[in-house]
Parts: C-alpha cells; structure tokens; sequence
C-alpha cells in the first residue's frame, strides 16, 4: 500500500518554472513505476513522464526537453521539474505509482498548475 502526497502546484507566468513533488509513504523502490500524468479541463488524462529510479525516464513529446522526472530516494519523494511552462500545460497534475508486477496502481490528489500571464 503507498499513500502519494503532491504539493508545489500554482499560478505561474507563460515562460516560467515550477517544481512539483510528490511523497511516497510506504516500500516502492524497485517495485514500482513512478510518473506524472495531468488532465486539462474536458480532456483525458495524459501521461508526461515516468521513471523506475536510478536516473532512467521516459517523457512524452509533449514535455520532452522542458520538463524533467527525478527521485530523491532518501526523502521518498518524486518530482517533476517544469521549465519553459506555456499556457497549453495548464491542467491538475496527478504522481502515479505501477507496480512493476500486478495491476495495482496508486494515485495522489493532485495539484493544480496554472500557466497564465
């Protein structure tokens, strides 16, 4: 069982930064897949990033070069580093945990993000 926690979420400017986190409670090292999904208003949810920890990552092309996932494991906490935000990434951005061997899958509350000059 995990519990994700995000936090970090806001009103930011067209151009500008922000750095979401999520904290894990509960054993995911090698047992899950962590990544960052969002959904836009009247959209479905779309996947932006996941990592298996250790440095590996994958990014949809839609935050490729903008956006970065890491893991601190010693905080138990993953985040999403977002740069160069456009008013498009606007959404509620959700961390999500897989596990690597059954279906079980794990979701945060979600924050917002608001990209607006």
């Amino acid at each position: 069982q995990l519990h994700l926690v995000e936090s970090g979420g806001g009103l930011v400017q067209p151009g500008g930064s922000l750095n979401l986190s999520c904290t894990l409670s509960g054993t995911y090292f090698g047992l899950y897949t962590l990544g960052w999904y969002r959904q836009a208003p009247e959209k479905q949810r779309e996947l932006l990033a996941t990592t298996t920890g250790g440095g590996s990552a994958t990014y949809a092309d839609a935050v490729k070069g903008r956006f970065t996932i890491s893991t601190e494991d010693a905080k138990n906490t993953l985040y999403l580093q977002m740069n160069s935000l456009k008013p498009l990434d606007t959404a509620v951005y959700y961390c999500n945990a897989k596990h690597n061997y059954s279906p079980v899958t794990f979701w945060g509350q979600g924050t917002q993000v608001t990209v607006a000059s």
